[in-house]
């Protein structure tokens, strides 16, 4: 087998489901359910045989497929996928996350299933080739591609206001996209390529020029982070998505834009990123305390859920404006632990959904004693959400505080102590909202659930199984994360070469 496409197979089997299933009649949900499953769970497992064959110690581009694609007027757009250090990690979470996310449909979905499958595969697709894609415009049609079946997902499968929030999730993310199609055409032209190792190689983008161009792609990034104070759309798309999008679209849609500023504005800009370093830092440490502060007050858990996302990437884009070894590493290690955490938190909120059908944390209480396998879960990926020693939240907080104190191009370690403030807040908020649900007395839903008979069930087999995988990696992190660490340390000591040539 030749290894090399290996990248293409992992991004376009998925639609080899989406194909069996429009030959698939809507009203057979069962055989629809478990063509989607078994499509996602054989594309993570081509995607462990690509873990396989990739070289940790070999920070250069692996597993190459470079083909011309469009040729016109001087334009020279290649069909370039690979992967490195700074994607591999990702395409595996994408990968993960996604049969995960469609086991959980299986009671959710009653509707149109054999739509909402295919939307879902097709995502899956292209939030694939958005990790895998090494020429920008390929890179733009993958990114620009995902829009679509996540817009469909929301404003189908979603709640009450799920028009408002798919149309606000599109606006946003278009706006900020067309600005960087404008910077993509930019270089295309001016350089020649499309090719980001071959624009990377080049260099010589004057200073000035580097600014605007800067600006242009960390707009569009920072939307879909979402950075402070271009967030708005998240709290929206989360609540009304359904379960499996909120899972995804935390798990992984989220991790576009952090990945975008590490894939393309940290080399391909270097001298611009040294000079927005200490704005971008400052940026994400209020993104850290305000989604902070703002968790706290929310009734919604999954608006609660939501806001910690702004707070918790804000830990990532401090990391990776460090500009340095351990806070690059451990911003990418962030966005992993984030996917898992949250991911998880969003499946136990749709779980407990499913039975009450309220996500008001006031109207629960002493959910412990009814459901304590729920409980014991909650209280699991709770601690590994707010940065507890020995679970995957702290290994990534840790190393990101580290980079940032020590950061000369942040040049302060005043950023590091403040973003400490947004670990403490997430333990206050966190702990609150699980001690709400889960102790203290019975709150008026257990109460009405009872009185009609029907006591809360507590996790079903088919649940278990949909979470267990996240709690085996959320201790697997936090208690070994060497190996994650040798997948990226050598791409990333390559990027942090360029960006100290620039510094100095």
């Amino acid at each position: 087998m030749d290894f090399a496409l290996l990248p293409n197979l992992v991004t376009f089997f998925p639609l080899v489901g989406v194909l069996i299933l429009f030959f698939i009649k809507a009203e057979n949900k069962v055989l629809i359910r478990w063509v989607s499953l078994l499509t996602a769970l054989a594309t993570f497992g081509i995607s462990l045989v690509l873990l396989g064959e990739f070289k940790a110690s070999d920070p250069a581009l692996q597993m190459v497929t470079n083909l011309p694609w469009i040729k016109v007027a001087g334009w020279n757009i290649s069909y370039y996928m690979g992967v490195d250090g700074l994607s591999i990690l990702l395409i595996l979470l994408t990968t993960f996350l996604t049969p995960i996310a469609l086991l959980s449909t299986w009671s959710a979905i009653e509707e149109r299933e054999k739509d909402f499958n295919i939307f879902f595969l097709m995502l899956e697709v292209g939030m694939l080739g958005v990790f895998m894609a090494q020429d920008l415009f390929l890179f733009y049609v993958f990114w620009e591609f995902t829009l679509v079946p996540m817009y469909f997902l929301i404003g189908i499968w979603g709640g009450p206001q799920r028009i408002y929030a798919s149309i606000k999730f599109f606006l946003y993310t278009m706006a900020g996209s067309l600005l960087m199609l404008l910077a993509i055409l930019w270089l295309g032209i001016n350089q020649g390529t499309f090719a980001v190792p071959d624009l990377i190689a080049m260099g010589g983008i004057p200073a000035g020029i580097q600014t605007w161009l800067f600006l242009a792609f960390a707009i569009a990034f920072a939307i879909k982070v979402p950075m402070w104070p271009l967030h708005s759309w998240l709290p929206d798309a989360h609540v009304q998505a359904p379960t499996a999008g909120s899972v995804i679209l935390a798990g992984v849609l989220l991790k576009m834009g952090t990945y975008g500023f590490v894939r393309f504005n940290l080399p391909l800009f270097p001298e611009a990123a040294i000079k927005f370093a200490p704005m971008m830092a400052g940026l994400a440490v209020v993104g850290i305390i305000y989604g902070a502060i703002v968790s706290y007050y929310q009734k919604d858990i999954k608006k609660l859920v939501a806001y910690s996302s702004i707070s918790h990437l804000g830990f990532v884009m401090l990391g990776l404006f460090a500009l340095n070894s351990q806070g690059i590493q451990g911003g990418i290690l962030q966005m992993i632990n984030h996917g898992l955490s949250t991911g998880a938190l969003f499946l136990l909120v749709g779980m407990i959904y499913e039975q009450t059908h309220t996500r008001d944390f006031d109207v629960y209480g002493g959910l412990w004693k009814i459901m304590p396998v729920y409980g014991t879960v909650m209280l699991v990926v709770t601690l590994s959400s707010m940065g507890l020693p020995g679970l995957n939240g702290f290994v990534g907080e840790f190393t990101i505080l580290l980079g940032a104190f020590g950061s000369e191009a942040i040049g302060s370690a005043w950023y590091a102590g403040l973003s400490a403030i947004g670990v403490i807040l997430a333990a206050i908020y966190m702990l609150y909202m699980f001690q709400k649900i889960f102790l203290g007395p019975e709150g008026s839903i257990v109460q009405t659930v009872k009185e009609h008979g029907q006591p809360l069930r507590d996790l079903s087999v088919r649940e278990i199984i949909t979470i267990v995988p996240l709690l085996v990696f959320i201790f697997w992190i936090g208690l070994y994360p060497k190996p994650f660490f040798a997948l990226i340390a050598p791409t990333v000591d390559n990027l942090v070469a360029v960006l100290q040539a620039a510094m100095h």
